[in-house]
């Protein structure tokens, strides 16, 4: 459909929590284009509806050169201990900071026919579908900072070209 803006930082939807999606109707299928299309470009691992202003439960992802999406995702299992892993995201342009993720993540969700997806992986994967579920629960990746490094994001922020 059509390649959208990304919100960034300071923009309200992205701590919004996303709706679930009840009924999968041409509206359902114009939001999966446009992520589907806003996601696929190099250096894009991952986009949540709230980035790109819708408030329904849904992402795509774009890991290894393949895209895909999910509606209505939930974390079912999370597995190993959390390690600190680089983490940046499009709607805080310009920042990388370590967060701690678990190493295997597995979500489960639908597709636009209605037929579960469940989407397990680890690394680069793994990491992309806890980011995006945040995103999804109005939660940006630097709120799971540390006290001081939240400050440090925060300063890099306001100092920002882009905010």
């Amino acid at each position: 459909m059509a390649i959208r803006e990304i919100r960034v930082f300071g923009d309200p939807v992205l701590r919004t929590v996303c709706d679930p999606i009840e009924t999968i109707d041409d509206g359902v299928r114009a939001l999966v284009a446009d992520l589907v299309d806003t996601v696929a470009f190099d250096g894009r691992a991952g986009l949540a509806s709230t980035q790109i202003g819708y408030t329904q439960r849904a992402f795509s992802l774009h890991i290894d050169g393949a895209v895909s999406y999910i509606l209505n995702p939930e974390i079912v299992a999370l597995e190993g201990d959390p390690v600190p892993t680089g983490e940046g995201c499009l709607s805080v342009p310009d920042l990388w900071f370590d967060v701690d993720r678990y190493p295997r993540a597995t979500v489960r969700g639908i597709d636009l026919d209605g037929k579960e997806i469940v989407i397990s992986g680890e690394g680069l994967l793994a990491q992309a579908l806890q980011h995006e579920c945040d995103h999804l629960d109005g939660k940006l990746y630097i709120s799971r900072l540390d006290r001081e490094t939240r400050g440090e994001a925060m300063r890099a922020i306001r100092t920002s070209s882009w905010f």
